[in-house]
């Protein structure tokens, strides 16, 4: 079962409820580095999303993260123009 937080205190409350895993959502690498730090004391998977960059998904790995959640690789990715002509 995972969990979406965006609070060290929902954190809490779902690795109560028995998460196996909770998504810390738009948190800092600060924030995240001491909440995967309790999580992980519980036995309990830490995944990152929200706000982070190819510029800062190492920052997120070195704070603690076991999964990161980079949408700015599909969601900045320029569209293409494609088009089939049948004859």
């Amino acid at each position: 079962i995972e969990v979406e937080v965006d609070s060290v205190e929902q954190m809490h409350a779902a690795i109560a409820a028995g998460a196996e895993v909770v998504l810390l959502d738009n948190m800092t690498p600060e924030q995240v580095k001491s909440a995967a730090s309790e999580a992980k004391s519980a036995g309990v998977k830490v995944e990152v999303s929200g706000g982070i960059t190819l510029e800062t998904v190492r920052a997120y790995a070195e704070a603690g993260a076991d999964v990161i959640s980079v949408g700015a690789v599909t969601h900045s990715a320029p569209a293409v123009d494609i088009g089939v002509d049948a004859a």
